[in-house]
């Protein structure tokens, strides 16, 4: 928190008091019951969340990405689905920012900004998981070089699909392109306020473990026309290599999510460890329980700190997907265990929906296997060292 400025810091400090005041009193009603946050969202809006990412003239607040990345832990920590309520914009946003055109920008990031216009990204389809050079949603021109596009095609695990009024959709502009990444563009599908967009369906919710409240959708495109003007940054076939960029900032704000969820999850387990006692002591003095405690601080704060080197690393401009695959690598699996390790230290209760660490045990699994499953990681990362570091006359 040192490198912030005195602003960034107040802005952290804001956010974090909103989640103790406002979020944490109601998380557990509203999470079992699966139940849209409105009226958390709307303060969101107020506080100025969803134009972290946007700068000047479009945007008041933007902050640095390790400003970013606390303000998101510090959501996650009162409620996972809160900070993923804004992940998916925040890539879009910085999309538009990067490689929008200077008519793209001013028609959707001033709304964004101030959250009347959310955005979210439309990547994964049906069978094709975390490959996404496979994929078969296509946009073909009706006419001739200025003329609409047709979109034929799924989505599928698409969050916050209903509501929100902007979809940066990765699909193929050219089927026949050699490799096939140049054939893959975005294109910018605003829906309308009011109304249907023709040959475009929200098919279905899609139930879950955890992340409750915010929506997870199936989407179909059967003949959707957009604009000419639709490509991101008016630039056909530089779709994956713009998504690749976008996914870097993703994946460190799903990092970010699981450093909420394992330290809600620590703080749960290390009040509950000096309260509960057994054998006539704080059940924190058994070594066993200590054991955990101390592990749980230590894997978390390792992930933090890779986590900031990998924020420190997209805003020097540099490729940071190697950065970016570590932290969300490790900060997700040590999400995972120190949300079953606070499962432990609660013992039974930890298994009660009376209690928090249940969800932070069902809400952990998504970071492992949400923006590029932790498999995909490790391909990314390997890549990544091999290309940094070749040896003398090997491949390259």
């Amino acid at each position: 928190m040192t490198e912030l400025s005195e602003e960034e810091r107040a802005i952290v400090a804001l956010v974090a008091d909103w989640v103790d005041r406002e979020v944490r009193p109601v998380v557990r009603e509203l999470e079992h019951a699966d139940t849209y946050p409105e009226a958390l969202i709307e303060q969101m809006k107020q506080l100025g969340v969803y134009g972290l990412a946007i700068p000047e003239p479009w945007g008041e607040t933007a902050v640095s990405t390790p400003c970013y990345a606390a303000v998101t832990e510090e959501l996650a920590r009162g409620w996972m689905s809160l900070a993923g309520a804004m992940g998916g914009h925040t890539v879009v946003a910085k999309l538009l920012v990067d490689h929008g055109t200077r008519e793209q920008q001013e028609r959707w990031l001033p709304r964004m900004a101030t959250g009347q216009l959310r955005a979210t990204m439309a990547l994964t389809e049906p069978g094709g998981g975390s490959d996404l050079q496979a994929l078969r949603t296509t946009a073909r021109r009706t006419g001739g070089a200025d003329s609409e596009w047709e979109v034929h095609g799924s989505k599928t695990w698409i969050s916050n699909a209903r509501r929100s009024g902007l979809v940066a959709l990765l699909c193929r502009t050219d089927p026949d392109a050699e490799p096939a990444h140049r054939g893959i563009s975005i294109l910018m599908v605003e829906k309308p306020v009011d109304g249907d967009l023709p040959g475009f369906e929200v098919s279905r919710d899609l139930p879950k473990l955890g992340y409750k409240g915010v929506e997870s959708c199936e989407l179909a495109f059967s003949g959707l026309r957009v604009g000419a003007d639709s490509v991101l940054g008016q630039e056909e076939g530089r779709g994956f290599a713009q998504m690749m960029r976008g996914l870097e900032i993703g994946r460190i704000q799903v990092a970010c999510r699981a450093l909420g969820v394992g330290r809600a999850a620590l703080e749960d387990a290390l009040a509950y460890a000096q309260q509960r006692t057994s054998f006539g002591k704080p059940i924190w003095q058994h070594q066993s329980v200590g054991n955990h405690l101390a592990d749980m601080a230590t894997r978390l704060e390792a992930a933090r700190q890779l986590t900031l080197h990998a924020a420190r690393t997209y805003d020097t401009g540099a490729r940071a997907d190697l950065e970016a695959g570590m932290a969300k690598l490790f900060a997700s699996e040590t999400a995972m265990q120190v949300a079953l390790d606070a499962v432990r230290v609660h013992g039974g209760y930890g298994y009660s929906t009376e209690y928090d660490v249940e969800r932070y045990f069902r809400d952990a699994p998504l970071m492992i296997v949400g923006e590029g499953t932790n498999e995909i990681q490790r391909g990314v990362i390997a890549r990544q060292l091999v290309a940094r570091h070749p040896i003398d006359g090997g491949p390259r």
